[in-house]
């Protein structure tokens, strides 16, 4: 699910996410990135993540002005033990990441 939120361009993502399955996330990020200053990704529902997520995640830092709403407790573990966390804008909610 994609929408428009405070001016941001949320993607909301569900279920895991590895290299067998990251394609679909990457594009709708990627597609975002393009057409929209800041996007939100919705993290609330991504049950696992890896390495790949991660990257994808570095990437579309690099491309917009980006921000991750709501990560589960797995997605904040892998941002905290890479030290993601500190350039990454993390925030808790979808509504405080399309905010600020």
């Amino acid at each position: 699910m994609q929408f428009e939120r405070c001016g941001a361009w949320v993607v909301s993502a569900r279920g895991s996410y590895d290299m067998c399955s990251i394609t679909p996330l990457a594009e709708a990020l990627e597609t975002a990135a393009k057409a929209h200053r800041k996007v939100v990704l919705d993290a609330s529902g991504i049950a696992f993540g890896d390495s790949t997520l991660l990257n994808l995640l570095i990437v579309t830092h690099h491309e917009t002005d980006f921000r991750v709403a709501a990560p589960t407790q797995q997605i904040r573990r892998l941002l905290e033990i890479t030290g993601a966390d500190t350039f990454l804008k993390v925030r808790a909610t979808v509504e405080e990441a399309a905010a600020c």
